[in-house]
């Protein structure tokens, strides 16, 4: 589809409707999974990955992330839900497998366009060891988040191959986009508005950026990176007087425990779970080494990861590219970029250390 719009805003209402046309099925079921509903369609299962998604972030937590958005990003998102739910209006024969009515919120939840993204290396065998039986698994029994417990006999991920102008030719850059995904993972688009905006390229189904691909002058792909970009923190923890503390340098602080209520499928009948959730400052508790709670701490910032994925497809010189880059909320990704200035450059996933 190639879409125009006067305003960014009209541009991703006829983006999002163009992908409700190819695949409404893939885009709800990317918002099912992403804001924790999954089992509700696909049965108990599901339901750790859906709590999986509640431990990192609330709905009350999504809703407030949209309401502290800049008003630009603010008009994006409302776009965003007007036109699938405008989609649907106007297609009263798509029957949705769970979302009747899409809300503005939801972007918080998938601002990540690689596959499955950080939150996929939390391990759903290891919260529900913890949460269902308050016990931990041996490293080897499922791999750690921190660690590639084996190497893939055919490596999986992405190719990006970026050529100076310097080298060719005709003295322009040349950049090859390869990402190795599923023949529909993602939809190919043109989207245009009178406000700069002119990508061609990627979209992740549900997305409201072009992920990868390029403009009138630069062009960026994403290759994905096992980076240390998680953290987790085992806890010490004590109970005294009914009220959980855990120990932190010399003070000891309260444990956050707090109560989700998850639905499932269960052949033609909806039942539900209730859980608790406990976090420390660190980021919610996800498992147990050993006999100690472990707290699972990733890069979670949707505001900044939605800007910096939007940015990117506007931007017109390597130094405006690397003004974006430095927002760092790109962390399950290595990009490579090109521009019709002739320049390339790689960048690393983020928080790489600075070595010799």
């Amino acid at each position: 589809p190639h879409i125009y719009g006067k305003t960014d805003a009209d541009a991703v209402f006829g983006l999002i409707y163009a992908q409700c046309e190819d695949d409404f099925p893939r885009v709800e079921r990317n918002y099912v999974w992403a804001i924790g509903r999954l089992a509700e369609v696909e049965g108990e299962d599901q339901i750790y990955s859906d709590l999986r998604a509640r431990l990192f972030m609330t709905q009350a937590e999504a809703k407030a992330n949209y309401n502290k958005s800049p008003e630009w990003l603010k008009e994006l998102c409302d776009a965003w839900a007007n036109g699938i739910n405008y989609y649907l209006h106007t297609h009263p024969e798509v029957k949705p497998m769970l979302l009747t009515k899409f809300e503005p919120w939801m972007p918080m939840y998938f601002s990540e366009g690689s596959i499955g993204g950080d939150i996929e290396r939390v391990s759903t065998r290891r919260i529900k060891a913890f949460y269902e039986s308050d016990m931990s698994l041996a490293l080897n029994e499922e791999g750690h988040s921190l660690v590639l417990d084996h190497f893939e006999d055919e490596p999986k991920g992405s190719n990006g191959i970026a050529i100076s102008g310097d080298l060719t030719e005709s003295g322009d850059a040349m950049l090859l986009i390869n990402p190795h995904t599923s023949f529909y993972f993602r939809g190919e688009v043109h989207v245009v508005s009178e406000e700069g905006l002119n990508a061609y390229g990627a979209v992740t189904w549900g997305q409201f950026f072009v992920y990868q691909g390029f403009n009138e002058k630069t062009g960026w792909m994403h290759t994905s990176t096992y980076t240390d970009v998680i953290d987790e923190f085992k806890e010490t923890i004590k109970e005294e007087g009914g009220k959980m503390t855990y120990k932190y340098g010399d003070e000891w602080r309260p444990v956050e425990k707090s109560e989700v209520t998850l639905k499932y499928k269960a052949g033609e009948v909806v039942k539900e779970k209730t859980f608790p959730m406990y976090h420390t400052h660190h980021g919610p508790i996800t498992h147990k080494i050993g006999d100690q709670w472990t707290a699972t701490a990733l890069m979670w910032e949707p505001v900044k990861a939605l800007e910096q994925s939007y940015i990117r497809s506007k931007q017109d010189g390597l130094e405006g590219f690397d003004n974006m880059m430095d927002i760092k909320t790109n962390s399950s990704n290595n990009t490579v970029y090109a521009d019709a200035g002739g320049n390339i450059a790689y960048y690393h996933g983020n928080f790489i250390p600075r070595r010799d």
